[in-house]
């Protein structure tokens, strides 16, 4: 099966200085002809979702744009897009730079207002742990915003140092954030890929995609047994070191 569509809007020369908010029309109209004809090759695939990072949507410096007409265009652009066979939804997925020095969508949040301005029900958002952390979000949050707005989302796990998307193998820095976002999209009852956007730069490849698969299912599991009635009641009366005993005895074993 194929968890995703991914359309790259930032290689192309004409995408050097963003594809969703381009001054030129033509150069939007590209990035809209490339979601659509991602979208006719993911139907034909068999998956169900497309999903972009617009990453050269951005700026440098300060009156570099005017942030009025950037956003507009990246709504009017993403709304056509979007529109178009509304049965294969459109995620975009959120990053605080690269390739810019800061992108327009760098916050779940800001992500979240652009699809509804954008007025297609037909869209979500790919939240990326790694950019989440980077961007100084709590994963588990910004899950939890996204799913209450009623837009989908479809998640990758990985893990950084909040310093930089470096995209380590998942619990390696934040063991807890990562626990917490797992207990979140089980509230939810999340059943999509967990696609591993993770970089093996120096590590066995085959080892370190099935670590992430075997620490995800592990800690999956774990959460399952929990007495999860009892842990909501504790989150409910917000005394966190009753929390934590709960954490520390039943789901860290210490």
């Amino acid at each position: 099966d194929v968890a995703a569509l991914n359309v790259n809007i930032k290689a192309e020369p004409e995408f050097r200085d963003g594809g969703l908010s381009a001054k030129h029309p033509e150069t939007r109209q590209r990035a809209i002809q490339f979601i659509k004809d991602a979208k006719d090759y993911a139907i034909a695939l068999g998956a169900n979702k497309v999903t972009c990072c617009p990453l050269a949507d951005g700026y440098e410096f300060n009156f570099q744009s005017d942030y009025r007409q950037t956003w507009k265009r990246c709504v009017e652009t993403v709304a056509e897009a979007a529109d178009y066979k509304r049965e294969m939804p459109l995620f975009i997925e959120y990053k605080p730079s690269e390739t810019r020095s800061r992108c327009f969508l760098d916050t779940a949040a800001k992500t979240l207002c652009l699809l509804r301005d954008a007025g297609v029900k037909e869209t979500g958002v790919t939240l990326d742990i790694g950019h989440a952390l980077y961007a100084g979000e709590n994963p588990a949050e910004a899950l939890c915003l996204i799913a209450e707005s009623g837009f989908g989302y479809y998640l990758h796990i990985n893990d950084n140092n909040g310093k930089w998307d470096w995209d380590h193998m998942v619990g390696t820095h934040h063991l807890l954030h990562y626990i917490e976002f797992l207990y979140y999209a089980q509230e939810y009852g999340y059943d999509d890929y967990m696609t591993s956007d993770t970089s093996p730069t120096r590590w066995d490849i085959n080892g370190t995609f099935e670590m992430n698969g075997r620490v995800t299912r592990k800690l999956w599991t774990k959460l399952l047994e929990i007495d999860r009635a009892e842990l909501a009641r504790l989150l409910a009366n917000e005394s966190f070191l009753d929390t934590w005993r709960f954490i520390e005895e039943k789901i860290l074993k210490l």
